[in-house]
């Protein structure tokens, strides 16, 4: 006879054990995913303090000046856009604030000349070379209140998260797949 799944709440409803449907509502507190984006929201509003006060830069804009600085080449908007799930009508307006700014340029795509590509400039370069140490010191102080064996841990578990999403993990990994 086969068993439904009202025949498998009933029997946990008998033996006590609470349904998962039986909750009235959901705690957020509790719920991940809103953990996961809260986590994310303060985190990335604390590392926006090095470069909104001192440069004027929008996290839209950091995103993009970040994303050219990790990279060896010249990429496109839509590249930037879709790495860092941000918009691609946030990245375009940042895009036009850092060009009118001297801190990218557009540089043509060999492969296809209808396309342009972004990279830093020396300005924007520079720039770059600054921020990020200040970053990656914010960065340390956030995660202070870890170990070194729990950041261990924490980076395999969002690792092991984003795999399961089949989330590129690295840049090398993005230009071999030549994802984005």
């Amino acid at each position: 006879m086969a068993r439904t799944s009202s025949d498998a709440a009933l029997q946990r409803q008998e033996a006590g054990e609470a349904s998962p449907r039986q909750k009235t509502r959901l705690d957020l507190f509790k719920f991940v995913p809103f953990r996961l984006n809260r986590l994310a929201a303060e985190v990335s509003s604390a590392l926006a303090v090095e470069y909104q006060g001192r440069h004027g830069l929008d996290i839209p804009a950091w995103r993009v000046i970040a994303t050219l600085g990790f990279r060896n080449d010249a990429c496109s908007a839509q590249y930037i856009s879709q790495c860092t799930r941000t918009h691609k009508s946030t990245i375009s307006r940042a895009v036009t604030m850092l060009l009118h700014e001297g801190l990218i340029e557009r540089v043509e795509n060999e492969a296809d000349r209808r396309e342009f590509r972004l990279q830093l400039t020396k300005k924007g370069r520079a720039l770059y070379e600054e921020l990020f140490p200040q970053l990656l010191r914010r960065e340390d102080e956030i995660l202070a209140c870890l170990s070194a064996q729990e950041r261990k841990q924490l980076s395999a578990l969002l690792g092991k998260i984003e795999q399961s999403l089949d989330l590129i993990q690295t840049s090398e990994e993005a230009d071999a797949k030549q994802a984005y």
